[in-house]
């Protein structure tokens, strides 16, 4: 049903994007033995043995081996919580593309219009951007392939292939009634995961839709810009609406352009030392894979507007790990008013270390902390200022499901957090259900009734509620706060 509703609901997905792993995880990517190994469990490991040789030579057909000792892998990780994960060879390579914001193919951004590929915009200096193609131009079929009855996915995993290969795409353009074919040459392409714009003068607007690798490069290049069009900032707003998360590096990183150097942005805990760390908005702290610092690049100006500019940012239930890490310490740092609705919630770390030459393991190892020592597991951070998404209210927001709402997920470490649950906690789980059963409702009756139309307005555009709010936040103005949105604390898990 998820993945029905997001194609109804237009959501748009990069001709990076297939399968890729760990978009919800915050990650440091680490290659560290473990200086020492508890005694195993050999009765244990006797028995699977056993049953692995019982499946070799007893099940109905030959298996593969290797095949079977992967799934097992699987199986005993994802056991533990929704976000460890044994990475294949295709898996780690996907995940490894995916933190990157490196791909190989055509460059757009897209989204589905009436079963056929629509171009949302060509990315910038990308081979479709010089081949032409525009803003709404429909993709008819792909090579030989017709796109109609294909899912985004397999439109995307069609246009991807190897460097300096060729995909012939068929183009419809509505405002010149004509198709006609544009040949492409595949090459890597570098995601941009930063949008920005002055609103109107005086005010800018940010969005970061996720925390890769060129994160950091990308949001100093693009202030710089603002600046450059608009000295006089009165007001920013930092959007990290349905950002999913990524790298801890560049999360610290966009967080200490905006606070005073050397405080505290993040902590984490677990039970190996290197888990138990302090992260502080300090360069060493977030150029951990060396190179130059794109924060320190930045002229003094646009530096010190980053320091004093009032500041608002925008969250909501799809704003996970990395982003909860940014807005938990702006907040704590009383730099930024939070606006919105409450984060997803997923407060963990996942260290992932090469098992191989091309496998590896994602595990959590830890739990993040905001500077003033509070858990974000399955909890998230609470906006200063509850606004809905749009004037009617949350359309669709029952349909997001949290971490709290994740079978296996970590409680947040306290006490409090454990035990079984009350009636009134049932009770609010109930209505909850009943709350996304009659979103799902409306959504397909609206998708009938606007087959077409986006049923929630684009981010960054006139039409944008919470972004209007949180202009009038920064003007002084009277801000529309929700009448019915309230604080979802951690789920209790029944024994």
């Amino acid at each position: 049903m998820a993945k029905q509703v997001s194609q109804k609901l237009k959501i748009v997905g990069w001709v990076a994007v297939g399968a890729v792993a760990g978009a919800l995880t915050t990650v440091q990517l680490q290659a560290i033995a473990r200086g020492s190994l508890t005694p195993l469990p050999l009765e244990e490991l006797q028995q699977l043995a056993a049953v692995f040789g019982m499946v070799k030579t007893d099940y109905v057909e030959p298996v593969d081996e290797k095949k079977l000792i992967s799934e097992a892998i699987s199986g005993m990780v994802a056991s533990l919580d929704p976000h460890s994960q044994y990475f294949d060879k295709k898996s780690f390579a996907e995940f490894r593309e995916g933190t990157s914001g490196r791909f190989v193919g055509v460059g757009i951004e897209i989204t589905m219009e009436d079963g056929l590929v629509k171009v949302v915009s060509p990315i910038e200096d990308s081979p479709a951007f010089r081949a032409g193609l525009k803003t709404g131009d429909l993709i008819t079929k792909i090579d030989d392939t017709q796109v109609k009855g294909l899912s985004i996915n397999e439109a995307v995993k069609l246009m991807r292939g190897e460097p300096r290969t060729k995909v012939l795409l068929s183009i419809f353009r509505k405002d010149e009634n004509r198709t006609f074919p544009v040949t492409i040459m595949r090459e890597e392409i570098k995601t941009q995961s930063v949008k920005s714009r002055v609103v109107e003068p005086g005010y800018a607007w940010v969005r970061v839709s996720q925390f890769q690798e060129r994160t950091i490069e990308d949001f100093a290049r693009k202030v710089e810009d603002i600046y450059k069009a608009d000295p006089n900032l009165k007001g920013m707003v930092l959007d990290l609406r349905n950002d999913p998360g990524g790298l801890l590096d560049a999360a610290v990183a966009l967080s200490a352009a905006f606070l005073p150097e050397n405080v505290t942005v993040v902590s984490t805990n677990g039970q190996l030392e290197d888990s138990k760390q302090t992260f502080k908005s300090i360069p060493q702290h977030y150029l951990r894979r060396g190179g130059s610092d794109p924060i320190k690049r930045l002229t003094d100006s646009t530096k010190g507007v980053l320091k004093r500019v009032p500041l608002v940012v925008l969250v909501n239930e799809g704003s996970a790990s990395a982003s909860e890490i940014v807005a938990g310490a702006l907040q704590d740092h009383k730099r930024a008013t939070i606006l919105g609705s409450q984060t997803f919630g997923k407060g963990s770390v996942q260290t992932v270390r090469p098992l191989g030459p091309d496998t590896g393991l994602k595990l959590t190892t830890a739990r993040y902390y905001t500077p003033s020592g509070n858990s974000i597991q399955a909890k998230g951070i609470v906006p200063d200022v509850m606004v809905d998404e749009t004037a009617e209210g949350n359309v669709f927001a029952a349909l997001r499901t949290r971490e709290a709402d994740l079978q296996k997920h970590l409680n947040n470490g306290t006490e409090a957090a454990r035990g079984t649950l009350t009636d009134a906690e049932r009770a609010a789980e109930a209505q909850r259900d009943e709350a996304r059963e009659a979103a799902r409702k409306r959504l397909e009756e609206e998708a009938k009734r606007n087959p077409n139309q986006r049923l929630v307005p684009e981010f960054g555009t006139d039409k944008d509620f919470q972004l209007t709010q949180a202009l009038n936040q920064l003007k002084g103005l009277p801000v529309l706060v929700s009448k019915t949105l309230t604080v979802r604390t951690e789920d209790k898990k029944e024994n």
